[in-house]
């Protein structure tokens, strides 16, 4: 694979072939990945809770799936926030900027 204009071509979309574009890529496919992820997880957290039928356990488990999904996004967007932080304003990373 050849780097052509500094951004390299993937079945996930473009990547950049410096060190900061390719780390800004990569936690943006990351992110993405993760909220497919927590969405599917939310839906089949709301099917539990609709097919319960008044069962405490099912509907104890759908609740858990929901309110982990949404503390798993939450905790990907703050660490990706920390990530911004650290690299522009604390550290001043070379070629990372707003």
């Amino acid at each position: 694979m050849d780097c052509i204009n500094g951004v390299l071509k993937t079945d996930l979309g473009d990547i950049s072939c410096s060190p900061t574009g390719f780390a800004s890529s990569l936690y943006g496919i990351g992110l993405s990945f993760i909220g497919v992820v927590a969405l599917l997880f939310i839906v089949y957290g709301g099917f539990l809770i609709l097919t319960s039928q008044g069962s405490q356990d099912q509907l104890r488990r759908g609740k858990s799936y929901i309110t982990y999904s949404i503390v798993g996004v939450v905790l990907a967007i703050a660490g990706y926030a920390l990530y911004q932080i650290l690299a522009i304003d604390v550290i001043k990373i070379p070629g990372f900027s707003r």
